[in-house]
């Protein structure tokens, strides 16, 4: 019986693999084409962009950001503070990086966030940035610099909805923990 077990687990780490180092085909203008993982990667990433960027899309659903949000950090070895900006619905104006570090922290400027939200005419600002250590719980740096930067935009009525800090393998939201 366990050797049954082994085999199988075998057979499916096997299968994993193979799957995993394929690249993918697709039929374009009734030819074959060959796709790297990167590629399908990039091409997701834009579908993404695209239907988030839809004027009639608002962000309402934390995992749909959190799919967004781990797609464009993905692989980055520098920690990036970016801001999505949004209007009254929560529909996304604009998404920027603004701000980039080292692989441990990145200096975040409140100033340069309330002059941006103001720039895009923001009713509401999401805020992410990555942990390249893969670990995605807040650090008390990453908590204050969350409250003054909450602080700063209140002074021009502008919400912060949510600070999404992207990991490894989840992605912590400050606003489902209570903390925005």
């Amino acid at each position: 019986m366990l050797s049954t077990f082994i085999d199988n687990g075998r057979a499916a780490l096997a299968d994993r693999e193979r799957r995993a180092s394929l690249c993918f085909n697709f039929k374009k203008d009734h030819m074959m084409q060959e796709y790297s993982h990167e590629e399908i990667i990039d091409y997701a990433m834009y579908i993404l962009d695209m239907r988030l960027r839809d004027r009639g899309h608002a962000f309402t659903s934390p995992t749909d950001t959190k799919r967004y949000l781990r797609l464009h950090f993905n692989g980055q070895e520098r920690e990036t503070f970016c801001v999505m900006f949004l209007d009254n619905q929560h529909r996304m104006i604009e998404y920027q990086e603004l701000f980039q570090g080292t692989i441990d922290g990145a200096s975040v400027h409140p100033r340069e966030v309330v002059k941006a939200s103001l720039k895009f005419n923001a009713a509401a600002v999401l805020f992410s940035h990555n942990h390249p250590s893969g670990v995605s719980e807040p650090s008390q740096a990453d908590k204050r610099i969350t409250e003054r930067l909450k602080s700063a935009l209140s002074l021009v009525d502008v919400r912060v909805i949510d600070h999404m800090i992207v990991g490894d393998a989840e992605t912590y939201s400050f606003a489902e923990h209570g903390l925005i």
